[in-house]
């Protein structure tokens, strides 16, 4: 079966985030000024190949674990749904 992942990486709470401090920043110059606490991450999708729901949750949280999310500095969540 083939499924298809969604996954959100964020940057811990606890550190800072420059980028997101500067377009939180920004945002009073664009006529904004409501917005705040602006964090940056990125969005991956992927697709795998698995016999089952269950191991492709654990592919993809291995891949988020070995190479997508540095687990000292980013939090990781995922969806999968299949296609």
């Amino acid at each position: 079966m083939k499924f298809k992942a969604e996954i959100d990486v964020m940057p811990h709470d606890a550190l800072l985030d420059p980028q997101g401090k500067a377009v939180t920043n920004s945002m009073k110059n664009v006529g904004l000024p409501e917005i705040e606490g602006v964090r940056i991450g990125k969005h991956i999708r992927l697709f795998v190949e698995a016999e089952s729901l269950e191991t492709a949750n654990q592919k993809v949280d291995e891949a988020c674990k070995k190479m997508l999310a540095n687990q000292i500095m980013e939090s990781y969540s995922f969806s999968i749904s299949q296609i």
